[in-house]
């Protein structure tokens, strides 16, 4: 899986945005490349977490399964 987080580099691209909207953000000075870039480094580290889940759905499964019947190494040290 490619990580989201890669900023060695730029490119410029072109996209569409609400005038109104970009009004305003140029009204508050807001720095539209920076707000984008974090803005998709969130939902993509969030899709990246739903994949891994999603990829590992059957082994976390197994594991709780045999957590449920076994129970777990640390049962006998725990105080709660």
């Amino acid at each position: 899986m490619r990580s989201a987080l890669n900023t060695s580099g730029k490119k410029a691209t072109n996209l569409s945005i609400s005038t109104e909207l970009l009004r305003q953000a140029k009204d508050y000075k807001i720095n539209l490349s920076a707000t984008l870039e974090q803005a998709l480094t969130e939902i993509v580290k969030q899709k990246q977490r739903q994949q891994w889940l999603q990829d590992n759905q059957q082994a976390i499964a197994q594991y709780n399964q045999r957590v449920e019947e076994c129970g777990s190494f640390s049962d006998g040290l725990r105080d709660f």
